[in-house]
């Protein structure tokens, strides 16, 4: 089946396209369609998930699979959240979000640096789909000090998993998607469609 994957992240890109190699599916970019990205308006992971994916299935004429997702940091009440892409600005780099988020919590205690990524997939069949698939994941970790590792990307470097003593940053590729909050949502995702 083909799906056009709505983002212009080329992380997530390869991502799912390694999440999803044992299924049937034809993962098409969005960038093959259009480099222009919708505004994400909505004020929830949900809502901005289910506004990517109606672009990308107009664009396209495909069904789309969407993600929106984000590190939540406690200390900060939530922050970045569904801001973490352009935390520190539209156009800025992953050590510019990283920089700004390491900024921010720099006289808190390690006790007290909790966080968790948080995805939401929506598959939508068609543009004007009245019941899309939602499905989330959430992964729970802490904030390091400093960045640690070259794997992944975005926040990766500075999100602690406690289970593997190590970044993301640090894990390979089919450890982190099999754990990853990504990795959990897709799970649930196949789960429903089954």
């Amino acid at each position: 089946m083909k799906i056009v994957l709505a983002t212009q992240n080329p992380g997530k890109v390869q991502e799912f396209t390694h999440l999803a190699g044992a299924l049937d599916w034809a993962l098409i970019p969005l960038s093959q369609y259009s480099t222009v990205s919708v505004e994400e308006t909505g004020l929830t992971f949900i809502e901005n998930a289910i506004i990517k994916a109606r672009h990308a299935s107009e664009l396209s004429g495909l069904p789309a699979l969407a993600d929106d997702s984000g590190i939540v940091v406690d200390a900060l009440h939530g922050a970045p959240g569904i801001y973490s892409a352009r935390y520190a600005g539209e156009k800025a780099s992953a050590a510019a979000h990283i920089q700004k988020l390491l900024s921010q919590l720099v006289n808190v205690p390690e006790a007290q640096r909790s966080a968790h990524f948080y995805c939401t997939l929506v598959f939508l069949r068609y543009p004007a789909d009245p019941a899309p698939v939602i499905a989330q994941g959430k992964w729970d970790g802490q904030i390091l000090f400093e960045p640690r590792g070259e794997q992944g990307f975005g926040y990766d470097p500075i999100f602690y998993v406690p289970t593997h003593q190590c970044s993301a940053a640090e894990l390979m590729p089919e450890v982190k998607n099999k754990i990853s909050h990504r990795g959990q949502a897709l799970q649930k995702l196949l789960d429903v469609l089954a």
